[in-house]
């Protein structure tokens, strides 16, 4: 989770930026655009200490997302291999992998819904503002909005990551 928070801390103005420009992919025909392009965005965020709007939940997301495909794919990897004729080759890391993300994003989606939208949205008072008002006005599926994008991004991240992982571990083996 550590390893999470603190990449994310580094990471924040970036995926502020990213957000914000999403956002203005969705504004309606006729309304003006605040940034031209990423560099136009970074330099006009409102200060420099904008630029980590939305690290709490950011940092609450990448530190629960990180800490639930880390505990989970080991699991997931251990079931797949009690059942009758698997053995530990290639598809059983990718399975694991794939179930490790799908633990990661059900767990870590409605923090990531919360954090795109504090960082797209100004109006929010706080990161509980943001969580209550999403629930009363959309309910409770709102958090799992972008849930397969999510679970296509990251999935395809752990596979590479937990089959490199693999592969080193049998590399290095003494």
């Amino acid at each position: 989770m550590l390893t999470g928070a603190l990449a994310i801390i580094v990471a924040n103005p970036t995926d502020l930026v990213k957000v914000r420009l999403q956002a203005e992919g969705k504004l309606p025909a006729g309304v003006p655009k605040r940034y031209t392009g990423s560099l136009d965005a970074y330099s006009t965020i409102e200060g420099l200490g904008a630029l980590w709007t939305g690290l709490g939940p950011n940092v609450a997301r990448n530190a629960i997302i990180n800490a639930a495909e880390l505990a989970s794919y080991d699991q997931v990897k251990e079931t797949i291999l009690k059942i009758p004729g698997s053995i530990d080759n290639i598809l059983t890391h990718l399975l694991a992998g794939l179930g490790a993300d799908f633990f990661a994003v059900s767990i870590g989606s409605p923090v990531d819904v919360v954090k795109s939208r504090m960082m797209g949205d100004s109006t929010y008072k706080n990161t509980f503002d943001c969580f209550i008002k999403t629930l009363k006005h959309e309910g409770f599926l709102a958090f799992y909005k972008g849930f397969l994008p999510n679970f296509g991004r990251l999935g395809s991240w752990n596979v590479v990551m937990f089959l490199v992982l693999e592969q080193a571990k049998n590399v290095f083996r003494v």
